[in-house]
């Protein structure tokens, strides 16, 4: 089943984790080892997150990495799905054997 509006990972860093745990920003991107400048980009949507930062937030959070680039790609493919018409493609199928 395809999912409606996929969260970006930044609402679940922030309204699952940061908010929760009472971390700014700053003290965060010190546990992550990592500019603020860089998560404040995630926080804000400018930015998504990388396979190195999903390692980081698996290890930070008690997740998995997968779970971050999952997250990411579902985001990713329902904005494209909404912005990018496909009709025009031309479809590439091998021809059926016979039987």
């Amino acid at each position: 089943m395809k999912m409606h509006n996929p969260p970006h990972p930044r609402e679940i860093v922030k309204e699952l984790y940061l908010e929760p745990l009472h971390l700014t920003v700053t003290d965060a991107a010190k546990g992550l080892h990592i500019t603020r400048k860089t998560l404040s980009s995630i926080i804000n949507g400018r930015a998504g997150v990388s396979s190195e930062m999903a390692l980081r937030f698996a290890k930070a959070f008690n997740t998995t990495a997968e779970s971050w680039l999952n997250l990411q790609q579902h985001y990713n493919l329902w904005h494209s799905q909404q912005e990018i018409d496909v009709s025009e493609v031309k479809v590439f199928i091998w021809p059926r054997a016979s039987r």
